[in-house]
């Protein structure tokens, strides 16, 4: 059996591509069992008899065919399964496909899992997406034993990196800076009231941020009602119109602007009002349009926290700084657990050995001992059979080993020469 992985990914295809690879959740489960029959194809075998492994993990960045299997050249049969699976050509294909056996395979695996391969470096989604492809491929029959053991341990790697590096710790988007720089100010965002003005797509995406966090409220606030509604409904949040602004401002704790407003919709006079009506209670903004929504007179406010576009920028550029410098230790991480389990997949190959050694050995252990039973029950002297039997043993265990060293000769006889003595030391 060899580990193989097969797929491509944002750095190696365009979306046009990518797309066109792209399996829904629903559409997994019958990807894998294509996979396994394909490669049952090339051994001529039926599924239930092929033993081949195969999982399928696709997001809007990838789409990886991870695969255990016996059959020749098991690669190209994996980059063929893919191309005619979602009805492409495989020569077109083939460029933008990258093809990793054993060790790459699962150092790749590994470093998917702990956000090295992901377009926001140490980004945490990736993981769940992986844990949920390894639970339908499950479902679907995919997975034995060497597949089994991979993603258990990519898990496990993953969370390892992230407990001690800092390859998750510091914010690396525009949300995830809002976010960090809120808490600041307030010890749990799930006791605030947050705002958002504007429904564009930075907005819902730093909406989702904080809402992920749970706050006592959230609303939209939108030049028009009907697209505010919209955003809000998503969110289980209200909306109201800009227009409703000077009349409850003072009651959101955190405020996140961006719209495509060419004037300030947020004054100093508005917030001086706002803040005074708050009794002073501090209040966090974020202002991440362009021209700005937010006087910058605002920020000579005593209680509020104001940061633009450009201080947001800062902190993400540190975040992605102190992510780069984890990467090192992540990847050192990586490169110990790879050859652990590579270790593990060199034992798991000499296991029919080991078991026919162990059939062997017990055939000629259960023949000399019926020979003794049978000259104990004789009446034959008992030390004397002991003896025998002691003897029988160890002549039938090393009979094998000495014909195959007589019959061996040059630089093979010297190989057993060395490694005979090593097999049959004897712990003392």
């Amino acid at each position: 059996m060899q580990l193989l992985a097969v797929g491509l990914n944002h750095t190696t295809a365009p979306v046009s591509l990518r797309e066109q690879l792209a399996l829904g959740p629903e559409q997994l489960g019958r990807a894998v069992h294509s996979a396994r029959e394909w490669f049952s194809r090339f051994k001529g075998a039926d599924v239930g008899g092929g033993g081949d492994e195969a999982a399928i993990l696709s997001t809007c960045n990838r789409t990886e065919l991870y695969a255990a299997s016996g059959v020749p050249n098991p690669l190209d049969a994996s980059a063929q399964f893919l191309a005619h699976y979602h009805a492409l050509n495989f020569a077109e294909l083939r460029p933008h496909l990258y093809m990793l056996p054993q060790d790459d395979a699962v150092r790749h695996a590994f470093r998917v899992a702990s956000g090295l391969d992901s377009m926001v470096l140490g980004e945490p989604q990736i993981l769940g997406q992986m844990k949920d492809a390894v639970r339908t491929a499950e479902e679907a029959g995919g997975l034995g034993t060497y597949l089994h053991q991979l993603f258990q341990r990519s898990f496990a790697v993953a969370k390892e990196v992230r407990t001690t590096t800092e390859i998750g710790a510091h914010s690396v988007s525009m949300a995830a800076a809002c976010v960090r720089l809120s808490q600041r100010i307030f010890d749990s965002i799930a006791d605030q009231h947050v705002l958002f003005i504007g429904a564009g797509e930075m907005i819902e995406l730093c909406a989702a941020h904080f809402a992920a966090h749970n706050p006592k409220s959230i609303t939209i606030a939108n030049r028009t009602l009907e697209r505010g509604e919209s955003l809000a409904t998503r969110l289980n949040a209200r909306a109201i119109r800009l227009a409703d602004l000077p009349d409850c401002l003072a009651q959101f704790d955190i405020v996140v602007s961006c719209t495509a407003s060419t004037l300030p919709l947020l004054g100093l006079g508005l917030v001086e009002r706002a803040i005074k009506a708050r009794r002073h209670r501090p209040v966090f903004m974020a202002d991440l349009a362009v021209p700005r929504d937010i006087e910058p007179e605002v920020a000579r406010l005593d209680d509020v926290f104001l940061y633009t576009v450009d201080d947001l920028a800062q902190v993400v550029q540190t975040g992605m700084e102190s992510r780069q410098a984890a990467v090192a230790q992540a990847e050192a991480i990586i490169e110990t657990r790879v050859a652990s389990f590579m270790h593990w997949i060199g034992d798991r190959a000499v296991v029919p050995v080991i078991q026919q050694l162990h059939e062997s050995s017990e055939a000629l252990r259960l023949a000399e001992l019926e020979r003794a039973r049978k000259l104990l029950a004789r009446g034959e002297d008992v030390d004397a059979v002991l003896e025998a039997l002691s003897k029988g043993l160890t002549a039938k265990f090393l009979h094998g080993p000495q014909q195959a060293l007589h019959r061996a000769e040059g630089d093979e006889r010297a190989r057993l020469a060395n490694l005979l003595p090593q097999l049959f030391r004897g712990r003392r």
